[in-house]
């Protein structure tokens, strides 16, 4: 197996310590047999101003990546990264332009490539419920975003009833899939009595490559990108992923308390559509929380910190070297690390205005800091040193929202929404230097306005942003079988800290670095990014019989308009001169267009035949529609998810079930010329999937891409997977694939 090259830190912290799992395994398993979860539940569709609600199965034997729990969610798609660090997308809007709340949290992800996206923090087995709103997001869950809001809760807190002593809980589960090798275990226990509960949840999976349908890299392809792989195994997706999470709750009457403690650590993580890969991401979250009933309403708050420590370096698969006089080679590798630390505050209050009218208010805080630095390399000269490279110094973002939220019932048949968010987002960031002052690959006196980190230390750095949220919602329930809905949204987004003050501009190398896309092109800031503004109109048409059982039908167009959309363009158009490059990729930077986007979600289901002796059978379908384009430039916007449909026919019996589905996308034709974005052809997967259930034990199989369909991910990015990432024998023009088929198990034992 191919493996990256792990950096591991010397010191533990002290949560480290506590949460370490051969302690808390032992304990708490010596302690709490294993537990019953409920079963899946079959939930509504994405509402216009309205959350879709995930309930994922107590263990999902297809996936450790939280992301693609929602891989059958009409409007959401993902863009392909890590192993467990799929990127999800809201209606072709992606990564930071969506709110990701992890247990209320608002995380960030520290990392020049954002290969520690927030729901890469929670295993999918600490996953209790997931909301997605779309669209017309409420204002007191939005802010700083425009695509729209995920929010992902760990279980609820259970308690014994008063009298009934201890309620002890527990499950283990464990699971292989064939295509990679994937393996994994999964542990959970709690204990409760009716004031207090304590609960933990621990993973380790680990994976090798994963193999394509068939060979796809041609010969010449195979030799420039280094043929130690086979041509069917895709390059640098290998990882390995620790998770532990430790939750304390103590209730009185109508009032909760919880205390959460999270540690994560993956030792690697190759990252196939990124010039680097992971290793190394340890990160401790602390999140402390209350939320309360009064007579008058509900008061929610939270108070949250996490730290992250992230390494990149060339993985095994990858390799970088650079060569004496002689041509020998001297140095290999390129050390880089980020130190992330985010706090947050918030405060909620519904307040019962009257039997029509909810009024909610609140506030919330975040503090952002960011250090990202890449360590000189022995033996490199002015290549790599001997200074230290400055990406982002002391980057600082602190968010300060204030909402306000009016809800009201008018009668059986009408209900709307209407909200404000005022937001105020003030950036700044430190002095910056290059590996070196004078020498060949030198960036210059930091210190003279003449050169590139002169000019940005000379520049003003510090920016503030003050941007309002407006969202307006009706819906309509003329009877038992029918609901309308129609909304205006005005959302707004301001740059990250990268696309702010990523500043070098002169070399290939640390541009490809700073890419937050998988393209393989090179990307340098911009100091004078706007925020981004998004208007969104949507309806939606809900059909269903009365009990909501038999059949439903529900159909949502909506269109969005982007005024100062963030998107690639030439460095001259910003007034910077980039290095110019002959491997097929470019370097680009950022500027602020205008961009629409609309398309449509369709979702339907209907009971095909119940009882007679042969359980219930249940089709289902989905189909997704997303156009976007750049108004400024009139090119296609990047990453946008082509027409795609899921079918599927479910069958109940008992404890036993099964899912026969097929997955049908078409071509991606519309692709951005200014990133050079490569075209896809079309195709169909067919999986299967079948599980029983006992008291005790559940048993899942699942067969996925039963016809080792060899096709290209839309979404996928540039292959840059294995070879010299950093050299020129990594030629544009190769996508992404798929993986082919694999046969996945899992057995779960539960009390």
């Amino acid at each position: 197996m191919q493996r990256l090259k792990a950096k591991k830190q010397s010191n533990k912290s002290n949560i480290n310590r506590i949460l370490s799992p051969s302690v808390l395994t032992s304990c708490l398993l010596s302690v709490f047999p294993l537990y019953a979860v409920a079963e899946h539940l079959d939930l509504p569709n994405i509402e216009v101003g309205a959350e879709r609600i995930h309930e994922p199965r107590t263990f999902s034997v297809n996936t450790s990546d939280t992301a693609r729990l929602l891989d059958d969610e009409p409007g959401v798609s993902f863009y392909r990264a890590g192993g467990v660090s799929s990127l999800p997308a809201i209606h072709g809007l992606a990564d930071d332009r969506i709110r990701i709340k992890v247990d209320g949290m608002d995380l960030i992800s520290s990392c020049a490539n954002h290969m520690n996206p927030p729901l890469s923090y929670i295993d999918p087995t600490n996953v209790g419920e997931i909301k997605v709103f779309a669209g017309i997001t409420p204002v007191s869950i939005g802010g700083d975003s425009i695509a729209g809001t995920i929010q992902v809760s760990s279980e609820e807190p259970t308690f014994a009833e008063a009298g009934h002593g201890l309620l002890v809980k527990g499950q283990i589960n464990t699971f292989y899939r064939s295509n990679n090798d994937a393996r994994g275990v999964n542990v959970s226990a709690s204990v409760a009595n009716d004031k207090a509960y304590m609960r933990y949840t621990g993973s380790t999976v680990e994976a090798n490559n994963y193999k394509a349908g068939s060979n796809f890299k041609a010969a010449a392809q195979a030799a420039a990108l280094r043929g130690w792989l086979d041509g069917d195994e895709v390059g640098s997706t290998a990882y390995k992923a620790r998770n532990h999470a430790l939750a304390f709750g103590v209730q009185h009457e109508n009032h909760l308390v919880e205390l959460k403690l999270g540690l994560q650590d993956i030792p690697y993580q190759g990252f196939v559509n990124q010039r680097m890969d992971m290793t190394g991401n340890d990160a401790e979250q602390y999140n402390l929380s209350y939320k309360g009933k009064y007579d008058w309403g509900k008061l929610e708050a939270r108070a949250y910190h996490e730290r992250t420590r992230h390494s990149m370096q060339f993985g095994d698969d990858k390799q970088y070297w650079y060569n004496d006089m002689m041509g020998n080679p001297t140095v290999a590798g390129m050390p880089m690390d980020t130190e992330g630390k985010t706090t947050g505050l918030k405060v909620q209050g519904d307040i019962n205005l009257t039997e029509r009218d909810t009024l909610r208010v609140g506030g919330e805080y975040q503090r952002y800091r960011l250090d990202d630095y890449w360590n000189p390399v022995a033996n490199s000269g002015n290549m790599m040193g001997p200074n230290t490279f400055w990406n982002i110094n002391n980057g600082e973002r602190d968010k300060y929202d204030v909402f306000a939220e009016w809800d009201a019932k008018w009668n059986k048949q009408w209900f709307s929404q209407l909200g404000l968010r005022s937001s105020t987002v003030k950036m700044d960031a430190g002095r910056v230097q290059g590996y070196s002052n004078s020498g060949m690959m030198s960036y210059g006196d930091p210190n003279s306005p003449a050169t590139i980190p002169g000019a940005f230390n000379a520049a003003d750095r510090s920016n503030t942003d003050n941007n309002i949220d407006v969202t307006a919602l009706a819906r309509y329930m003329p009877d038992a079988e029918k609901t309308f809905e129609a909304g205006y949204a005005m959302k707004t987004r301001s740059p990250n800290v990268y696309e702010r003050f990523a500043w070098s501009n002169s070399n290939t190398m640390v541009m490809n670095m700073n890419n937050l896309y998988g393209d393989g092109n090179g990307y340098v800031g911009n100091l004078n990014l706007k925020p981004e503004k998004a208007h969104t109109v949507s309806v939606s048409g809900h059909w269903h019989d009365a009990a909501q059982q038999n059949w439903n039908l529900k159909v949502t167009p909506y269109f969005t308009y982007v005024d100062d959309y963030i998107d690639a363009v030439a460095c001259a158009k910003v007034g910077k001169t980039c290095e110019s490059r002959d491997d097929g990729f470019v370097n680009l930077s950022l500027d602020n267009q205008s961009a629409r986007l609309y398309g449509i979600d369709v979702s339907a289901k209907k009971l095909l035949a119940e009882g007679g002796g042969y359980g219930s059978f249940t089709a289902t379908g989905i189909l997704n529609y997303v156009r976007g384009k750049n108004n400024s430039t009139d090119d296609d916007l990047y990453n946008i998810m082509p027409l795609n449909a899921t079918l599927a026919v479910e069958h109940r019996f008992g404890g036993w079930s099964n899912k026969f589905q097929a997955k049908l996308v078409d071509s991606k034709d519309n692709v951005q010329a200014a990133r050079q974005e490569l075209k896809t052809a079309g195709y169909t997967l067919f999986n299967f999937y079948t599980s029983y259930d006992w008291k005790n034990a559940r048993l899942d199989l699942g067969v996925e891409n039963i016809l080792d369909k060899h096709y290209y991910d839309p979404l996928g990015g540039a292959y840059i997977g294995q070879g010299a990432t950093m050299g020129t024998s990594v030629s544009h023009g190769v996508q992404v694939p798929g993986m082919g088929r694999s046969v996945n198990v899992g057995l779960t034992l539960k009390y």
